[in-house]
């Protein structure tokens, strides 16, 4: 599959994924989006890749936010229809993805750059990230899920005050907040962020995307995320990765599951 935007590469069971636009800040546009969920979804039925980390090229940007040019002149129903399409197609793609997926944050993360941080299963970032939704200067809302994952993650006050204010937060108070989970030198995030995969894909790719599942499940209306606790830890008891690793267990060894 060739892609103009993005660049995937596979280092074992890792994959990564590199937004690479540098001349533009990594900005997404309609191409880039598109691009990224072929990708995703490439990866996500690759039984090989058991977890995926998305990066931005260069040391300025992870994403510095969409492609304004793309719809300054949209209609109301336009903008409506790019919202819908963009979180369907990319960032509730990301968040429902079955294989992990760990952003990487080199840079600066802003508007729909932070929003696909975001929908990522979790952040880490590099000491010189900064991250905001500045869509107010624009006289428009965060459009990607922003408003609501924001929310989720920090609380929301925080949320309400980063999105009135359009204000860029750094690194370590993204990790005060929760919005990241660790801080590192940029020289070292990659490496940083690729031992965390590697420990992922030593567990159970099964149980990783019912765990996935359930944990979006509380964050989802109408749905009892505790219900669907109980019946995904019930299918567990039915794959061969909860038999190999209660065998493994039990026989004192490492597990040795196999791929998706």
């Amino acid at each position: 599959m060739k892609m103009e935007n993005i660049l995937i590469e596979k280092q074992e069971a890792i994959a990564i994924v590199t937004i690479n636009r540098p001349t533009k800040l990594n900005a997404l546009n309609k191409a880039t989006i598109q691009e990224l969920h072929d990708g995703f979804k490439l990866l996500n039925e690759d039984k090989s890749v058991k977890a995926i980390i998305v990066t931005g090229s260069g040391e300025k940007a992870f994403v510095a936010g969409a492609d304004i040019s793309e719809f300054a002149n949209f209609s109301v129903e336009e903008g409506g229809n790019l919202a819908a399409q963009g979180q369907a197609l990319l960032f509730d793609f990301v968040q429902n993805l079955s294989t992990p997926v760990i952003a990487a944050v080199n840079g600066f993360a802003l508007g729909g750059g932070l929003e696909l941080a975001m929908s990522c299963h979790f952040r880490v970032a590099s000491d010189n990230a900064k991250m905001g939704l500045p869509e107010v200067t624009l006289g428009v809302i965060p459009g990607y899920g922003g408003t609501q994952r924001l929310a989720q993650l920090v609380g929301k006050g925080r949320a309400m005050e980063m999105i009135m204010t359009a204000g860029m937060i750094d690194a370590e108070t993204a990790k005060n907040y929760g919005l990241v989970n660790h801080v590192v030198p940029q020289a070292e995030l990659l490496e940083f962020a690729k031992g965390i995969a590697t420990k992922i894909t030593k567990n159970s790719s099964v149980a990783i995307a019912k765990a996935i599942e359930a944990i979006n499940a509380n964050y989802t209306d109408g749905v009892n995320g505790y219900q669907v606790e109980i019946e995904n830890f019930g299918f567990c008891f039915g794959t061969e990765d909860f038999k190999e690793g209660t065998t493994a267990f039990l026989e004192k060894r490492k597990a040795e599951f196999p791929g998706k």
